[in-house]
C-alpha cells in the first residue's frame, strides 16, 4: 500500500505519533508545487493520496492514478480537488468537516477585535513615539466596543456556529444569513435571519463562513462592497476565492468600507503582485493579515491528521470513510 502526501513533511513527522498509520503503507513526500507528471513518476501506482489544501488534484492526474482509492485533505477545504473526476471512478473524497471550528472561530473574534481597536496603527504608533497623539485621536473618532456592534454572519455551519456562540458571550446582536434557517439557534441565541442585502445595510462587521462553489466564487465584489456600511469591517476566515480582491483593495482606497482582516488570500502561496498588498499610505492600516493560520492550532492538526488515517484504515478494510464530499 502506498500513500503519496503533499504536506510538509514536519507537520506528518510531528502528529505521527498520534495516528494509527498501518504499518505496511508506504509514505511518498511530495511537494505542493510538483506537476502531474511529477506525481504519476514517483507515486502514479499509489493508493492514497493525503494532501494539503492548497494544492490542485486535478482530473488529469487522478486519471493516471489506477490504485488510487481515496484523496483526504488534510484540512476542511477542498476545492482545488476535482471531485467530479474522482467520484466518476469511485473514489473517495473526504475533508476534515469542523475540526477545527472553535480555532477558526476564535481566530475570527481576534481579527474583529483588532480592527475595532486599531489594533496595527496603535502599535506602530506606541514604537514611533506618538503613544498620547494617538490615543487622544483615537479616543475623538470613537473606539467601538464588539458589544455595541451587530455582527452579521454570512453561514453558519460549524465554524459559524461556533463564532456566534463567542459573540454571545460579548453580548453582540447577531444576525446571519445562510442557505437554510436554524429556528433552534434563532430562538436560543435571540438571532436574526437576514436576507443578504440587509445584513451588509445594517452589520458593522460582515464575517464569511462559507465554501467556495461556482455560485460564491468572488461574491464579495464591488455590489457587495457597496451594499455595507461605510463604517464597516469585512472579515475573511474562510476562503481568498470568495473574494475579488481588485474591487476590496478599490473599497479600501475610496473609503466605501472601513477596513477589513483576512486570514486567506488567493492564490496561495500569496505572490507578491496580489492588489492587497500595496495599498497606498493612506490605507496602510486599513488592512489586517494574518497567514492562514486560523484552523492551524496543534489540538486541530492532531485530530485532523487523526482522521485522515483512521479514514485510510478505514478503506483498507473496505469501510466507508466519514467526512465524504463527492457524493459517493
Amino acid at each position: 500500500m502506498k500513500t503519496v502526501i503533499f504536506v510538509n513533511p514536519k507537520r506528518v513527522a510531528k502528529y505521527k505519533e498520534y495516528c494509527d498509520i498501518p504499518a505496511q503503507m508506504e509514505l511518498v513526500m511530495m511537494d505542493v508545487a510538483s506537476s502531474d507528471q511529477e506525481v504519476v513518476d514517483n507515486a502514479g501506482n499509489a493508493d492514497f493520496i493525503f494532501t494539503d489544501v492548497i494544492k490542485e488534484i486535478s482530473a488529469d492526474l487522478i486519471e493516471q492514478m489506477p490504485n488510487l482509492k481515496m484523496i483526504h485533505s488534510e484540512g476542511v477545504g477542498y476545492n482545488r480537488i476535482h471531485t467530479e473526476a474522482a467520484k466518476q471512478r469511485n473514489i473517495y473524497v473526504c475533508n476534515n468537516m469542523g475540526v477545527n471550528a472553535g480555532a477558526v472561530a476564535e481566530h475570527t473574534i481576534m481579527l474583529m477585535l483588532a480592527m475595532l481597536k486599531n489594533l496595527l496603527e496603535g502599535d506602530a504608533q506606541v514604537r514611533a513615539g506618538k503613544q498620547i497623539q494617538t490615543k487622544e485621536r483615537m479616543i475623538l473618532e470613537g473606539i467601538k466596543e464588539i458589544a455595541d456592534c451587530h455582527v452579521g454572519l454570512i453561514g453558519l455551519g460549524a465554524i459559524g456556529i461556533e463564532t456566534l456562540k463567542r459573540l454571545a458571550a460579548f453580548g453582540t446582536k447577531i444576525g446571519y444569513n445562510d442557505c437554510n434557517r436554524n429556528p433552534q439557534l434563532e430562538s436560543e441565541y435571540n438571532i436574526g435571519f437576514l436576507s443578504l442585502d440587509d445584513l451588509l445595510a445594517t452589520s458593522d462587521i460582515v464575517s464569511l463562513h462559507i465554501p467556495v462553489t461556482v455560485e460564491t466564487t468572488n461574491m464579495v465584489n464591488k455590489d457587495f462592497l457597496n451594499k455595507m456600511k461605510n463604517s464597516g469591517i469585512l472579515i475573511n476566515t474562510a476562503r481568498g476565492e470568495l473574494v475579488d480582491q481588485v474591487a476590496l483593495r478599490e473599497a479600501l482606497i475610496s473609503r466605501q468600507i472601513a477596513g477589513v482582516a483576512v486570514d486567506t488570500l488567493t492564490p496561495e502561496p500569496v505572490t507578491l503582485d496580489n492588489p492587497l498588498l500595496s495599498l497606498p499610505e493612506s490605507a496602510r492600516y486599513k488592512i489586517l493579515f494574518t497567514p492562514h493560520v486560523a484552523g492551524t492550532t496543534e489540538g486541530a492538526f492532531r485530530k485532523m491528521h487523526q482522521t485522515v488515517w483512521n479514514n485510510i484504515n478505514a478503506v483498507i478494510k473496505n469501510n466507508r470513510p466519514t467526512n465524504i464530499v463527492n457524493g459517493l
